[in-house]
């Protein structure tokens, strides 16, 4: 693992656990030239996703991508970060097992809606806003009536 500080290859691993959720490794590292410490967080990949976007353009799933469309629908509610990387674990790991190595981006966007919706009813809106491509105020009308709180 190449060091954040000094660039230098090797790092010796301090320390080792389990994330809350279980999905992932957090290593505490140290630098061997800098003496530097870091931490890294590794994740099983089940296989290799790809996302199948319009006009069938693919393109690697990115789980970074995923976490920041949730963190903008989430902007200035009470969702804390943990929530939004639990959501994207979530639904990258449905993707993952579905046995699917192409995804539509589609079927991505409605598994956000679902978190989103049991998660918080205003970032739902938003992130079907953008998932829905609304043109008028009466798109947003029509999809706030069906939410319930």
């Amino acid at each position: 693992m190449r060091c954040p500080v000094c660039g230098h290859e090797d790092s010796q691993v301090k320390d080792s656990r389990p994330t809350e959720d279980g999905a992932a490794i957090r290593r505490r590292r140290q630098c061997e030239a800098c003496g530097e410490r870091f931490t890294t967080f590794e994740r099983v990949q089940l296989r290799e996703l790809f996302v199948i976007k319009s006009q069938d353009r693919r393109e690697p799933f990115e789980r970074g991508k995923l976490e920041r469309s949730i963190a903008i629908a989430c902007r200035k509610r009470p969702v804390p970060a943990e929530r939004i990387e639990r959501l994207a674990a979530s639904v990258q790991r449905q993707l993952e097992q579905s046995g699917e190595s192409e995804v539509p981006s589609n079927r991505i966007g409605e598994l956000v809606m679902e978190g989103l919706k049991l998660l918080d009813p205003v970032a739902y809106i938003r992130f079907a806003s953008v998932y829905k491509d609304f043109r008028e105020a009466r798109d947003f009308e029509q999809f706030a009536g069906t939410v319930k709180e």
